[in-house]
Protein backbone atom coordinates (compact mmCIF):
# COMPACT_ATOMS: atom_id res chain seq x y z
CA UNK A 1 0.00 0.00 0.00
CA UNK A 2 2.71 2.16 0.97
CA UNK A 3 4.68 1.41 -2.70
CA UNK A 4 1.43 2.34 -4.09
CA UNK A 5 1.09 6.01 -2.70
CA UNK A 6 4.18 6.55 -3.34
CA UNK A 7 4.28 5.60 -6.91
CA UNK A 8 0.45 7.89 -6.96
CA UNK A 9 3.08 10.66 -5.10
CA UNK A 10 5.50 10.13 -7.52
CA UNK A 11 3.46 10.34 -11.01
CA UNK A 12 1.21 13.56 -9.49
CA UNK A 13 4.55 15.38 -8.89
CA UNK A 14 6.06 15.02 -12.82
CA UNK A 15 2.40 15.52 -14.16
CA UNK A 16 1.65 18.70 -12.31
CA UNK A 17 4.72 20.67 -13.66
CA UNK A 18 3.35 19.28 -17.25
CA UNK A 19 0.02 20.87 -16.76
CA UNK A 20 0.82 24.25 -16.03
CA UNK A 21 0.70 26.09 -19.19
CA UNK A 22 -2.60 24.47 -19.12
CA UNK A 23 -3.29 26.11 -15.52
CA UNK A 24 -2.69 29.01 -16.70
CA UNK A 25 -5.07 28.86 -20.26
CA UNK A 26 -7.39 26.84 -18.92
CA UNK A 27 -8.22 28.88 -16.00
CA UNK A 28 -9.01 32.27 -17.85
CA UNK A 29 -10.59 30.54 -20.44
CA UNK A 30 -13.07 28.46 -18.17
CA UNK A 31 -13.69 31.89 -15.94
CA UNK A 32 -14.73 33.35 -19.37
CA UNK A 33 -16.45 30.61 -20.58
CA UNK A 34 -18.30 30.44 -16.72
CA UNK A 35 -19.11 34.76 -17.00
CA UNK A 36 -20.49 34.26 -20.62
CA UNK A 37 -22.62 31.59 -19.08
CA UNK A 38 -23.97 34.04 -16.84
CA UNK A 39 -24.68 36.87 -19.53
CA UNK A 40 -26.40 34.19 -20.90
CA UNK A 41 -28.74 34.07 -17.84
CA UNK A 42 -27.63 30.70 -16.90
CA UNK A 43 -26.26 30.31 -13.26
CA UNK A 44 -23.83 28.41 -11.96
CA UNK A 45 -24.91 25.09 -12.02
CA UNK A 46 -24.80 24.95 -15.60
CA UNK A 47 -21.45 25.73 -16.59
CA UNK A 48 -20.05 23.64 -13.43
CA UNK A 49 -22.35 20.27 -14.46
CA UNK A 50 -21.27 21.32 -18.45
CA UNK A 51 -17.65 21.34 -17.69
CA UNK A 52 -17.58 18.52 -15.89
CA UNK A 53 -19.58 15.98 -17.94
CA UNK A 54 -19.09 17.63 -21.50
CA UNK A 55 -15.44 18.94 -21.08
CA UNK A 56 -15.50 19.71 -24.44
CA UNK A 57 -13.94 23.41 -24.46
CA UNK A 58 -15.47 25.38 -27.31
CA UNK A 59 -18.57 22.81 -27.76
CA UNK A 60 -19.16 24.21 -24.51
CA UNK A 61 -19.70 27.98 -25.44
CA UNK A 62 -21.46 26.47 -28.60
CA UNK A 63 -23.69 24.66 -25.91
CA UNK A 64 -24.67 27.33 -23.61
CA UNK A 65 -25.77 28.89 -27.18
CA UNK A 66 -28.00 25.96 -28.34
CA UNK A 67 -29.75 25.75 -24.66
CA UNK A 68 -31.59 29.23 -25.80
CA UNK A 69 -32.89 27.72 -28.98
CA UNK A 70 -35.48 25.04 -29.96
CA UNK A 71 -34.78 21.55 -29.35
CA UNK A 72 -32.90 19.78 -32.20
CA UNK A 73 -31.35 16.92 -31.31
CA UNK A 74 -29.65 16.23 -34.92
CA UNK A 75 -28.84 19.19 -35.72
CA UNK A 76 -27.32 19.39 -32.15
CA UNK A 77 -25.20 15.60 -32.31
CA UNK A 78 -24.29 16.83 -36.02
CA UNK A 79 -22.70 19.91 -34.42
CA UNK A 80 -21.24 18.23 -32.08
CA UNK A 81 -19.59 15.72 -34.10
CA UNK A 82 -18.04 18.58 -36.44
CA UNK A 83 -16.89 20.31 -33.57
CA UNK A 84 -15.12 17.66 -31.71
CA UNK A 85 -14.65 15.22 -34.68
CA UNK A 86 -11.06 15.88 -34.21
CA UNK A 87 -10.93 13.33 -31.05
CA UNK A 88 -11.87 10.03 -32.87
CA UNK A 89 -8.11 10.74 -34.53
CA UNK A 90 -6.32 11.57 -30.93
CA UNK A 91 -8.11 8.39 -29.48
CA UNK A 92 -6.81 6.12 -32.30
CA UNK A 93 -3.26 7.83 -32.00
CA UNK A 94 -3.59 5.99 -27.88
CA UNK A 95 -4.22 3.29 -28.73
CA UNK A 96 -1.31 1.72 -27.34
CA UNK A 97 -0.59 4.15 -25.06
CA UNK A 98 -3.65 3.52 -23.35
CA UNK A 99 -3.30 -0.42 -23.62
CA UNK A 100 -3.49 -2.03 -20.38
CA UNK A 101 -4.44 0.63 -18.38
CA UNK A 102 -7.36 -0.63 -15.98
CA UNK A 103 -9.81 0.61 -14.81
CA UNK A 104 -8.18 4.47 -15.56
CA UNK A 105 -8.61 3.64 -19.92
CA UNK A 106 -12.29 4.58 -19.72
CA UNK A 107 -11.55 8.02 -17.69
CA UNK A 108 -8.52 8.83 -20.00
CA UNK A 109 -10.40 8.35 -23.23
CA UNK A 110 -13.76 10.27 -21.86
CA UNK A 111 -11.17 13.12 -20.55
CA UNK A 112 -9.23 13.07 -23.68
CA UNK A 113 -8.99 16.96 -24.42
CA UNK A 114 -6.46 18.54 -26.62
CA UNK A 115 -3.74 19.47 -23.71
CA UNK A 116 -3.82 16.11 -22.24
CA UNK A 117 -3.36 14.24 -25.92
CA UNK A 118 -0.37 17.21 -26.48
CA UNK A 119 0.86 16.21 -23.49
CA UNK A 120 0.25 12.31 -22.76
CA UNK A 121 1.44 11.55 -26.15
CA UNK A 122 4.65 13.71 -26.34
CA UNK A 123 5.83 13.82 -22.91
CA UNK A 124 9.21 12.30 -21.64
CA UNK A 125 7.81 10.38 -18.46
CA UNK A 126 10.71 9.47 -16.19
CA UNK A 127 11.39 5.80 -15.84
CA UNK A 128 10.57 5.73 -12.05
CA UNK A 129 7.29 7.03 -12.77
CA UNK A 130 4.05 4.64 -13.38
CA UNK A 131 3.01 6.08 -17.40
CA UNK A 132 -0.74 5.22 -16.33
CA UNK A 133 -0.75 7.05 -13.54
CA UNK A 134 1.22 10.07 -15.14
CA UNK A 135 -1.74 10.28 -17.91
CA UNK A 136 -4.20 9.91 -15.41
CA UNK A 137 -3.06 12.96 -13.11
CA UNK A 138 -2.54 14.92 -16.58
CA UNK A 139 -6.15 14.34 -17.47
CA UNK A 140 -7.44 14.57 -14.20
CA UNK A 141 -5.52 18.26 -13.26
CA UNK A 142 -6.74 19.74 -16.86
CA UNK A 143 -10.42 18.52 -16.39
CA UNK A 144 -10.30 20.30 -12.52
CA UNK A 145 -8.68 23.16 -13.76
CA UNK A 146 -11.52 23.65 -16.18
CA UNK A 147 -14.29 22.40 -14.23
CA UNK A 148 -12.71 25.35 -11.35
CA UNK A 149 -12.41 27.87 -13.72
CA UNK A 150 -15.80 27.61 -15.27
CA UNK A 151 -17.20 27.61 -11.56
CA UNK A 152 -15.98 30.39 -10.34
CA UNK A 153 -17.08 32.42 -13.67
CA UNK A 154 -20.02 31.50 -13.21
CA UNK A 155 -20.20 32.33 -9.72
CA UNK A 156 -18.42 36.28 -9.83
CA UNK A 157 -20.26 36.84 -13.51
CA UNK A 158 -23.14 38.72 -12.52
CA UNK A 159 -20.63 41.17 -10.35
CA UNK A 160 -18.14 41.75 -13.72
CA UNK A 161 -20.19 43.26 -16.29
CA UNK A 162 -17.75 43.34 -19.02
CA UNK A 163 -17.76 42.62 -23.13
CA UNK A 164 -16.85 38.62 -23.75
CA UNK A 165 -16.47 39.73 -27.46
CA UNK A 166 -13.72 37.31 -28.77
CA UNK A 167 -12.61 36.17 -25.49
CA UNK A 168 -11.93 32.80 -26.65
CA UNK A 169 -9.22 33.67 -28.52
CA UNK A 170 -7.03 32.54 -25.50
CA UNK A 171 -7.62 29.19 -26.51
CA UNK A 172 -5.97 29.57 -29.91
CA UNK A 173 -3.25 31.65 -28.14
CA UNK A 174 -2.97 28.42 -26.43
CA UNK A 175 -2.44 26.27 -28.78
CA UNK A 176 -0.24 28.02 -30.48
CA UNK A 177 2.11 28.15 -27.48
CA UNK A 178 1.92 24.85 -27.28
CA UNK A 179 2.83 24.15 -30.51
CA UNK A 180 5.84 26.50 -30.68
CA UNK A 181 7.18 24.31 -27.32
CA UNK A 182 6.62 21.38 -29.14
CA UNK A 183 8.69 22.72 -32.07
CA UNK A 184 11.80 23.69 -30.31
CA UNK A 185 12.10 20.72 -29.09
CA UNK A 186 11.73 18.57 -32.23
CA UNK A 187 14.66 19.13 -34.68
CA UNK A 188 13.27 17.70 -37.62
CA UNK A 189 9.97 19.44 -37.55
CA UNK A 190 8.73 16.41 -39.96
CA UNK A 191 4.86 16.15 -37.91
CA UNK A 192 4.83 20.39 -37.36
CA UNK A 193 5.16 20.85 -41.18
CA UNK A 194 2.62 18.14 -41.83
CA UNK A 195 0.41 19.82 -39.18
CA UNK A 196 0.57 22.91 -41.28
CA UNK A 197 0.61 21.80 -44.58
CA UNK A 198 -2.63 19.70 -43.99
CA UNK A 199 -4.19 22.66 -42.57
CA UNK A 200 -3.90 24.83 -45.06
CA UNK A 201 -4.81 22.72 -47.90
CA UNK A 202 -7.85 21.81 -45.95
CA UNK A 203 -8.53 25.59 -45.03
CA UNK A 204 -8.25 25.97 -49.25
CA UNK A 205 -10.40 23.48 -50.20
CA UNK A 206 -13.30 23.21 -47.56
CA UNK A 207 -13.41 26.36 -45.89
CA UNK A 208 -13.05 27.80 -42.86
CA UNK A 209 -16.07 25.95 -41.75
CA UNK A 210 -15.25 22.38 -42.20
CA UNK A 211 -11.87 21.73 -42.43
CA UNK A 212 -11.15 20.29 -39.38
CA UNK A 213 -11.85 16.77 -39.80
CA UNK A 214 -10.42 16.92 -43.50
CA UNK A 215 -7.06 18.51 -41.50
CA UNK A 216 -6.92 15.38 -39.52
CA UNK A 217 -7.87 12.80 -41.91
CA UNK A 218 -4.64 14.11 -43.95
CA UNK A 219 -2.59 14.24 -40.71
CA UNK A 220 -3.52 10.58 -40.24
CA UNK A 221 -2.47 9.47 -43.49
CA UNK A 222 0.47 11.00 -43.60
CA UNK A 223 1.78 10.40 -39.91
CA UNK A 224 0.80 6.43 -41.17
CA UNK A 225 3.04 7.20 -44.07
CA UNK A 226 5.87 8.63 -42.85
CA UNK A 227 5.78 6.29 -39.86
CA UNK A 228 9.02 4.51 -40.40
CA UNK A 229 10.73 7.82 -40.43
CA UNK A 230 9.08 9.80 -37.38
CA UNK A 231 9.99 6.39 -35.86
CA UNK A 232 13.71 6.55 -36.82
CA UNK A 233 14.15 9.76 -36.31
CA UNK A 234 12.90 9.36 -32.03
CA UNK A 235 15.26 6.85 -31.73
CA UNK A 236 18.44 8.83 -33.08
Amino acid sequence: MTLQKSSKRAALYAAFPQTIPILAGFLFLGLAYGVYTNVLGFSFWYPLAMSALIFGGSLEFIAATLLLQPFAPLQTFLLALMVQGRHIFYGISMFEKYRGMGWKKPYLIYGLCDESFSINYTAKIPKNVDPGWFMFFVTLLNQLYWVAGATIGGLIGKSLPINTTGIEFAMTALFVVIFMEQWLNDPQHYTGILGLSAAVLALSLFGKDAFMVPTMLIILIGCLALRPLIERREYE
